[in-house]
């Protein structure tokens, strides 16, 4: 997803036409109109104020795609990047891929896992519009990685199909949910992570036509 293309997709998700925009901006709506089109790109203070207007980083707006920063661990080598792509498979076989649940571990609860040799994946949740759970790794029998979360369905408009979409995005670089941002149609989605891949937490959202009709938080790390 280019520059333009961000801006465009934000300013539509927030409700705003390029002269609103341009307004909060301090610029003319031409200069607003040629940064979606690509025909320019803004001046660093614009890109600053749009960061803070839209709450999404100037990395994030100015690079190509949704994600640009890796965030795995320093020194981890093979061994980290090999159990973040493990997890990225896992998620998009599992919930993001509307995966078949398995018998629960703890009483009513939403179990669903995924094996690949000595590898294991647990995801498991209580609850339905509000909801809690954990996601899990083990290796070998031995618990190696980890993550809470917890969120809450706050309008009727939510919609988990879209939430899927956005969780089967998932990359080996923020092995967590979804993407830092990813719009379809009237939705947008917003994920913020700090922290590195042994210690991390973050928060999503998701927005219709402005409103936010989904919010969760979460936050894990290396439990070996």
């Amino acid at each position: 997803m280019t520059l333009g293309m961000k801006l465009q997709s934000l300013r539509n998700v927030k409700g705003l036409s390029q002269e609103r925009l341009a307004d909060l901006v301090g610029v003319s709506r031409q200069a607003v109109a040629k940064w979606e089109s690509g025909a320019s790109r803004p001046e660093i203070e614009n890109l600053v104020a749009m960061s803070d207007f839209f709450g999404v980083s100037v990395d994030r707006l100015v690079r190509d795609g949704d994600h640009c920063v890796s965030i795995l661990p320093p020194g981890r080598g093979d061994s980290a990047e090999g159990l973040a792509d493990f997890l990225c498979r896992a998620k998009k076989a599992t919930y993001a891929g509307h995966g078949a649940e398995v018998p629960p571990c703890r009483p009513e609860s939403h179990d669903l896992r995924y094996t690949e040799g000595e590898l294991l994946y647990l995801d498991s949740y209580l609850g339905g519009e509000r909801f809690a759970g954990e996601e899990a790794v083990w290796r070998a029998g031995r618990p190696v990685w980890a993550m809470n979360y917890s969120g809450r369905v706050l309008d009727e408009g939510f919609s988990g199909d879209f939430l899927k979409e956005c969780l089967s995005l998932v990359e080996p670089s923020s092995p967590y949910r979804g993407p830092a941002l990813h719009c379809h149609g009237d939705f947008a989605y917003r994920c913020r992570v700090e922290g590195s891949f042994g210690w991390f937490s973050g928060s999503e959202e998701i927005y219709l036509r402005g409103l936010m009709v989904y919010e969760c938080v979460f936050h894990g790390g290396d439990v070996s």
